[in-house]
């Protein structure tokens, strides 16, 4: 299925319908009053969150969404029906925008998230309602007010435990199918990964989403390489696992590759350079020498950074890798007092 995770729509609640001008035409009450109904209020437009959809592909075909129009009302007291609400489902982690003012319409965090994005019209009155002592034969009715509309952009973020950041060729991919059973493409060449991948990861009594972000490279925050596209999906995640290349063909520094995606952090939202990281030394199985290894774990211990050396390829470290993003991931949710919001969220679409 194709990812997407931007898209504009518009969306149309239904109008009230008119109040009704009617009289009771009676056979032996020859000056009948007043007996229309009122008209139906129109339908709401509403957002719910759907564990099972991950992408807004669905949206980018239809963008035109209407709640029900509300009945006209009738004569003899009979009121006309409420329209029936347009009900819009999107993915969990879903950001809703005016695309007029900015501001921020819903942001669908949970799979009970239930949101009106466009209230339906008042129905009118009928004239019987306006009936007094003074003015016992109203001939008016009110029209129903017309229904909300507005023009939204939605914007996916994707709702995930830890993240996985890193350059191209990092060895993200290799890393999350050999951890969960997620099976992204995987091969040798820059931006093999074009859309997020998710796995869940099981450690002991403990389960949680991964996902894989697609590469950054240095200009990311302002859009390039796959920019920020694929930027915004990290700020749901409550750990990052960065993972460094230390088999280097092209001569590359793993400091340097760390300080690359961690500046491109910074400047797209000063909240990511904050974020718990784990730092996963790829690829140690490749290294005719482990000194390296051992020099680059002094050297991220020094700056507060828990080190794993790994494998993705042979399994290597996986292990207490999967321990460390557990312990952290525990870590984390006991200080703010959740749950797991994430893994569950994926459990249930698979």
């Amino acid at each position: 299925m194709k990812f997407v995770d931007e898209v504009e729509i518009t969306v149309k609640a239904g109008d009230g319908g008119r109040g009704c001008v009617s009289f009771r035409r009676e056979k032996f009450v020859p000056k009948g009053g007043p007996d229309g109904g009122d008209g139906g209020d129109g339908g709401h437009v509403r957002v719910v969150g759907d564990p099972h959809l991950t992408t807004l592909l669905d949206l980018r075909y239809q963008r035109l969404y209407r709640g029900d129009r509300g009945q006209h009302g009738r004569g003899k007291d009979q009121h006309g029906k409420n329209g029936e609400d347009r009900v819009i489902r999107v993915p969990v982690g879903t950001l809703i925008r005016d695309v007029a003012t900015g501001d921020l319409i819903a942001d669908i965090d949970t799979p009970s998230g239930d949101v009106v994005l466009a209230h339906g019209g008042k129905g009118g009155k009928g004239n019987s309602r306006f009936a007094s002592a003074t003015r016992q034969a109203p001939r008016f009715a009110e029209p129903g007010d017309p229904g909300e509309e507005r023009q939204l952009r939605l914007e996916l973020r994707l709702l995930a435990d830890v993240g996985l950041i890193g350059l191209p060729n990092a060895g993200k991919s290799t890393l999350i199918s050999a951890v969960s059973a997620a099976r992204p493409k995987i091969a040798d060449y820059p931006f093999t990964t074009l859309v997020p991948n998710l796995g869940v990861v099981a450690h002991g009594d403990l389960s949680f989403v991964v996902a894989d972000i697609p590469g950054l490279i240095e200009g990311a925050h302002r859009g390039e390489g796959l920019g920020h596209r694929f930027l915004k999906h990290v700020t749901r995640t409550g750990v990052l696992v960065h993972v460094l290349d230390v088999f280097q063909l092209d001569g590359r520094n793993p400091r340097t590759d760390f300080e690359t995606v961690n500046r491109e952090l910074a400047l797209f939202d000063e909240e990511l350079s904050r974020k718990p990281q784990i730092v996963a030394a790829n690829k140690v199985d490749l290294l005719p020498d482990r000194s390296t290894v051992a020099e680059l774990e002094a050297f991220f211990a020094g700056r507060g950074y828990r080190f794993c050396a790994i494998s993705a390829v042979t399994g290597e470290g996986l292990e207490r890798l999967k321990r460390m993003m557990a312990e952290d991931l525990a870590e984390r949710r006991a200080a703010s007092g959740g749950g797991g919001e994430a893994a569950r969220h994926l459990e249930l679409h698979g």
